[in-house]
């Protein structure tokens, strides 16, 4: 599990072979309050990580002696809970895939903006955060209840019976309520794999998932171009 340290400040474990990228990254996120040591190749970065006391990982892929995802595989391991970032110049979609399969919660491509790393960051931390309470079993979505275990969507004495797709699918854009949901990690997590054909059914769940919500005007799933999808109500709440 995730060991916060005494002093409640983060520790991150940076690994990046580029020397100059990996200063720049290190300085960036001690100066928005995390503490953060660096390392150059994936060998040393494990050592230090069985060494240390770690909340958080950002690993590049391609690094000398131990490369990101071999190293991201041992962490795994032996901590099933640590956050992982990926940072790659690939952006190969077998590659991606390969980096979720080991376990990695993100995977940024280089280039990228120091800003949108720290929000990939934070974007993580509140999943974590939201995962260590007591198990969901409803959701209040606008005027909707949705019944997770049973699966159903309710808005006064209207219910739904929803399919385990569209529930899970749900479930996750109300997670991620009122911020984006990559369409990627959706994909990986619903359906193993983000080929074609299941990107489609996706698509598909999406829109019977705008039907049955069709009837409350301030509640909404959005398409983020390039991105995946964003469920805007005016309050989400869970039990």
């Amino acid at each position: 599990m995730i060991q916060q340290n005494t002093n409640d400040k983060l520790r991150i474990l940076l690994c990046e072979d580029d020397e100059n990228l990996g200063m720049l990254l290190r300085e960036y996120v001690q100066a928005k309050g995390f503490l953060c040591d660096l390392y150059g190749d994936g060998d040393a970065g494990f050592k230090a990580y069985l060494k240390g006391r770690y909340d958080f990982c950002i690993l590049d892929v391609m690094m000398p002696k131990k490369d990101g995802f071999t190293m991201a595989s041992e962490i795994r391991a032996l901590n099933q809970d640590i956050p992982i970032i990926f940072l790659t110049a690939k952006s190969l979609k077998e590659d991606i895939l390969e980096g979720f399969k080991i376990g990695g919660d993100d995977y940024i491509t280089k280039p990228f903006s120091m800003e949108e790393l720290l929000l990939r960051i934070e974007a993580i931390l509140r999943r974590v955060k939201g995962n260590k309470g007591k198990e969901i079993t409803a959701y209040h979505i606008g005027s909707f209840t949705f019944d997770v275990q049973k699966q159903i969507l309710s808005r006064g004495e209207e219910q739904t019976k929803l399919t385990t797709k569209e529930s899970d699918l749900l479930s996750l854009l109300c997670a991620h309520a009122n911020e984006i949901l990559e369409r990627n990690f959706a994909l990986k997590t619903i359906w193993i794999d983000d080929n074609y054909f299941n990107a489609r059914s996706m698509d598909v769940y999406i829109t019977k998932l705008r039907k049955h919500l069709k009837d409350d005007p301030e509640t909404e799933i959005i398409n983020i171009h390039g991105k995946g999808y964003k469920l805007i109500a005016p309050n989400i709440t869970s039990e």
